[in-house]
């Protein structure tokens, strides 16, 4: 049994389909960020945290990937020229997707706000723009990023789609925007909002 610690609208989102997609059984606690309960488990307050065999395991993406390589789903094998594939669209949806998208979080709300710059925002807008249009001519044909099968780096993918349609980020590209609609329509990504 796993034990999901972060609330729904924080990366939280991401282990939970990840644990709805691999057919899991998991305890969820709806905890925010720097709460005490999640301070609990991870110093710095931050969500999601896994716990595992009573280790907390911190990072979203690590998480998944840990949760895939265990179950032996939604990843290559360690090691494959497909898994280095995979591991270069995580890498650049982390990179150029959710690094930006957390970056005008910290400077919308998180930050301090003498500390804050909002202006930085209509750059990292245009920033995530060309980033779409990037992820969309790499992923090709196939409904997902690798082709005919599902991989970690779709949730990360979708899951930012979605953080970035909620932050009024510009979404433009068509082909982008129906692949985050397919995900969306999958039954592990209902289930989880169901949750709420």
């Amino acid at each position: 049994m796993y034990k999901v610690i972060g609330k729904l609208d924080t990366r939280a989102f991401r282990v939970l389909w990840m644990l709805e997609e691999l057919g899991l059984d998991y305890e969820h606690v709806k905890a925010a960020p720097r709460s005490e309960e999640a301070r609990a488990h991870n110093p710095a307050g931050k969500v999601p945290v896994l716990i595992v065999e009573g280790q907390a395991l911190t990072d979203s993406v690590a998480i998944m990937q840990f949760l895939a390589d265990r179950h032996g789903g939604f990843t290559y094998p360690c090691g494959s020229v497909e898994r280095a594939l995979q591991d270069g669209f995580t890498h650049f949806i982390n990179d150029e997707l959710d690094a930006v998208l957390w970056t005008a979080a910290r400077h919308s709300f998180v930050l301090p706000e003498d500390k804050r710059v909002p202006e930085v925002k209509d750059t990292l807008k245009w920033e995530f723009e060309r980033s779409i249009d990037e992820l969309a001519r790499r992923m090709g044909d196939g409904p997902f990023l690798m082709g005919e099968r599902m991989t970690v780096p779709d949730i990360l993918a979708a899951h930012c789609g979605i953080w970035a349609f909620g932050a009024k980020f510009p979404l433009t590209n068509g082909a982008f925007n129906a692949y985050v609609k397919r995900m969306r329509g999958r039954d592990a990504f209902k289930r989880v909002k169901a949750l709420a």
